[in-house]
């Protein structure tokens, strides 16, 4: 177990083990909660959590037509093709 000091500013410094495990580095954001056996610190997550809903069809607009199996097949074949033919 480790010990640290809090400062007069209320900054405590975290131990390098710990910031290690936890690969915690500089500038990564903590959420802190007081719980009742003390505080816990979590990192924060780098994207807000989202619902399937709110980002279905997200990527929709982008696509300009959609291939049928028979195009897709083609398609790969004649990749397949190219890069066999440049080996």
């Amino acid at each position: 177990m480790a010990a640290t000091v809090l400062s007069t500013k209320g900054q405590v410094i975290l131990p390098k083990e710990i910031r290690d495990q936890k690969q915690w580095g500089p500038g990564v954001r903590l959420l802190v909660e007081s719980t009742p056996e003390g505080v816990l610190l979590r990192p924060e997550r780098a994207f807000p959590a989202t619902a399937y809903e709110d980002v279905r069809g997200s990527l929709a607009r982008l696509v300009k037509k959609t291939l049928s199996e028979d195009e897709i097949e083609a398609a790969l074949r004649a990749a397949a093709k190219r890069r066999h033919a440049r080996d």
